[in-house]
């Protein structure tokens, strides 16, 4: 008999609902072994090359803790979640140079990668700087890459005012020549949030530019289609990039660059579903999400149903 009755393990669930399965019974944390599942979660907790006060190094904890309110039951597709996900942790981010911790990133990345080419990494950033870094990587490993970027803002800023930043990781993949401009696919931009003179970039490397306005015109799903067949020939793999700031402030409070007129929640998963059903998708990364900003954790949570919704469309296929 135990001697100490009622006591559980430190995060062992209040209630245990034996009839439920929760998400984070899904997720594994990587035990140093060569097995791990078809999913990969890595978080990278960096913010200091943001250009305005963040704090979304904290953003992969706390998505962490928001899949631990979800079940692994869709009601909508009577579908299960049945993958499991190897939970390698986080980047060790260098305390002061921002260089060294790309270089971190890139280095962990790539030893993962390499080592299980077939595994999709799920990427919690981190502000948007972690995506060139892992890009960079994720281009090493897969060959020819293309990008859909869910943005306000192009990131597309020069590299002369400030450095390498959470404004500019696609302008680096273009000169670092990791990515062609004809390969990414910008969705959501909107008004008051970019300049021409990045507007102007964008079209002279042929980067296709999905604004807000056609964003709610047009049906998504034939874009994202239309899109990968002009360019299915010409790459190997495709990395979804989801800055939150994508969604209206309504539905993401977290975001540090807020602003109206944005994306639904709705809108946004129902996209992901569907990039989740393409096999050309290998990985996603989730960035720009302030903790100490947001409210109740909503935007955190509209994370965690973009990972679930991505799984969703991985197991539907």
């Amino acid at each position: 008999m135990n001697k100490f009755p009622h006591l559980n393990p430190h995060g062992t669930p209040a209630f245990k609902d034996s009839q439920l399965s929760k998400v984070t019974e899904l997720i594994r944390s990587w035990d140093g072994k060569e097995t791990v599942s078809n999913f990969g979660l890595l978080g990278l907790p960096l913010s200091k090359p943001s250009i305005s006060h963040s704090g979304a190094c904290f953003a992969p904890t706390i998505i962490r803790k928001a899949l631990q309110s979800y079940s692994t039951y869709a009601i909508e597709e009577d579908v299960d979640l049945n993958n499991t996900i190897t939970d390698f942790g986080d980047v060790a981010m260098h305390v002061t140079s921002v260089a060294e911790s790309n270089k971190r990133i890139k280095d962990a990345l790539s030893s993962i990668l390499s080592t299980h080419n077939s595994m999709i990494p799920i990427i919690l950033g981190g502000d948007h700087s972690v995506t060139a870094p892992s890009v960079d990587a994720f281009s090493k490993v897969k060959g020819n890459i293309g990008i859909i970027q869910f943005d306000a803002h192009h990131d597309l800023r020069n590299l002369d005012d400030g450095g390498p930043s959470n404004g500019t990781p696609f302008r680096q993949l273009i000169e670092g020549g990791h990515l062609k401009g004809k390969h990414l696919l910008q969705i959501g931009i909107r008004n008051f949030s970019n300049s021409r003179n990045y507007f102007d970039y964008a079209k002279e490397n042929e980067v296709t530019v999905l604004t807000m306005q056609q964003v709610n015109e047009l049906s998504l799903k034939n874009v994202i289609n239309d899109w990968l067949r002009n360019v299915k020939s010409e790459v190997d793999a495709i990395y979804v990039s989801v800055d939150m700031d994508v969604l209206d402030q309504a539905y993401a409070p977290g975001c540090p660059a807020i602003g109206p007129g944005g994306m639904t929640s709705e809108t946004l998963l129902d996209a992901i579903r569907h990039l989740g059903t393409l096999e050309e998708v290998q990985a996603i990364d989730i960035v720009e999400i302030d903790p100490t900003l947001d409210f109740r954790d909503m935007t955190s949570k509209v994370a965690a149903h973009v990972i679930l919704n991505f799984l969703l469309g991985k197991q539907k296929k």
